[in-house]
């Protein structure tokens, strides 16, 4: 945040309250009293977790929003672990700030087809996250709540395995699901970064020496449990590291029945008018070193775009991984374009040190920034006009006049270009009708900028 002003500061705090209503009118607070935004530069981040399910800096939706105003952030998105709390929240705090905004969902699934290689869950082949973009509204409907319901009972029950494995493992420190960790969540949708949260401050609380404690059980040194206790956020990941990942007290190698197929998540995408999204990581795992088979088969199963992280695959310390990643990310964008899958990208927020948007001026980042920009746009323009007047990727208009994924890439892109956000793109979607060519609704929209 940028706030400079006692009053500004405090407003700023209140839009990360986990009461709507207190964040409701701390936006309009701010916007009320708020100075001319910076111009938006050619920048997006549509990768940005909210605290409906763990955001390492504690931003609400609105906060998001927010930032992206302040910020100077032309585009940017919500994906959250396996709800879809966030998005009209998202979506209608983008309209009062002027940003463009889009929405989505990230879940784990399981690819049977890829039950034996390791995709980009490291350690645990088959297993894939996988996500959904360009939702716009929180509601599912008939055919999405159950999935979503599903997603939220699947998750409760991983965690309350886990929290049973690890009180096991520290004895005598334990934590209660409900009494510990719900509480630290806005709307009951915890993660594992949150347990870990609740741990540590149990560890303070029912130990006399935490830092003793945690030596002992993490099998390090006193020293070094000290410096890091020290950096919360270093000694989070270490916790987390130590006692949930693979190999750790609390991990149980996940399996077929573990997560849904994904299939399942491709459904609920679809039944609230929003994209199936495939993701990538780094193209060293044995699945994404056959990536072009695995997208082909996931175009199979409903995939129209692909999420990228740029950051990790360039702002690398070594430079031979570097090169290594680099050239990887050169390789899968090339691919994406091949197969006509518009891009997402964006840093996640979900881990402490994160970026809060890309570095589209980076020397590394200049050979795929339009592509990249352009896949902003695109997820833009499908959100614009689904919520603004229901002529989305996947609505029936769409599917009759846009025949192809190229041709429907290239319409959702350039709307996103035409429109801007706020009131003055809502105005200029009230002149379209649905009864307008695709080239005339274009057309309609660059008369009307």
């Amino acid at each position: 945040m940028i706030a400079t002003q006692p009053a500004e500061l405090q407003s700023e705090q209140a839009l990360n309250e986990f009461d709507r209503l207190t964040r409701d009118q701390a936006l309009h607070r701010l916007l009320a009293h708020a100075k001319t935004a910076p111009a938006p530069a050619e920048v997006a981040n549509l990768h940005c977790h909210t605290f409906f399910s763990f955001n390492a800096y504690g931003y609400s939706p609105t906060a998001l929003a927010w930032l992206a105003r302040q910020r100077g952030i032309k585009l940017m998105g919500i994906v959250d672990f396996d709800v879809l709390d966030a998005v009209d929240e998202f979506l209608d705090a983008c309209v009062l700030a002027e940003v463009r905004g889009s929405a989505g969902i990230e879940s784990r699934v399981f690819v049977p087809e890829f039950a034996d290689r390791e995709i980009n869950s490291p350690g645990e082949p088959g297993v894939y996250y996988h996500m959904g973009i360009g939702f716009t509204t929180s509601a599912a409907g008939a055919t999405g709540e159950p999935i979503l319901h599903e997603l939220r009972e699947q998750s409760t029950r991983r965690n309350l395995g886990l929290i049973e494995r690890v009180n096991r493992y520290l004895h005598p420190v334990a934590i209660d699901y409900a009494t510990d960790v719900l509480p630290l969540t806005p709307a009951g949708n915890a993660t594992e970064r949150h347990i870990v949260v609740a741990y540590i401050a149990a560890a303070t609380r029912e130990t006399d020496d935490a830092s003793g404690f945690w030596a002992n059980r993490l099998g390090m040194e006193r020293a070094v449990v000290e410096k890091q206790m020290a950096d919360g956020p270093a000694f989070q990941n270490t916790v987390r590291n130590k006692l949930m990942k693979r190999g750790a007290p609390g991990y149980v190698q996940p399996g077929p029945d573990t997560f849904p197929p994904v299939e399942k998540l491709n459904a609920l995408a679809v039944a609230c008018g929003a994209l199936p999204c495939a993701a990538w990581l780094d193209g060293l795992s044995a699945g994404e070193q056959g990536y072009e088979e695995l997208l082909t088969l996931l175009i199979d199963k409903g995939i129209v775009a692909l999420n990228i992280v740029p950051d990790r695959n360039w702002d690398i310390a070594d430079p031979q991984q570097a090169a290594i990643k680099r050239q990887k990310l050169y390789a899968v964008v090339e691919l994406a374009r091949a197969l006509d899958l518009p891009l997402n990208v964006g840093t996640e927020m979900n881990s402490f040190g994160q970026k809060i948007v890309d570095d589209f001026a980076a020397p590394p980042m200049l050979p795929v920034r339009d592509i990249f920009l352009d896949g902003a746009y695109f997820i833009y323009g499908h959100t614009v006009l689904q919520r603004g007047i229901g002529l989305g990727y996947q609505s029936a208009w769409s599917q009759a006049q846009l025949t192809s994924r190229r041709a429907r890439n290239d319409f959702y892109t350039a709307t996103g270009k035409l429109v801007p956000p706020g009131a003055a793109g809502l105005r200029q979607l009230a002149h379209i009708r649905p009864d307008m060519t695709p080239s005339e609704v274009l057309s309609t929209l660059e008369s009307r900028t």
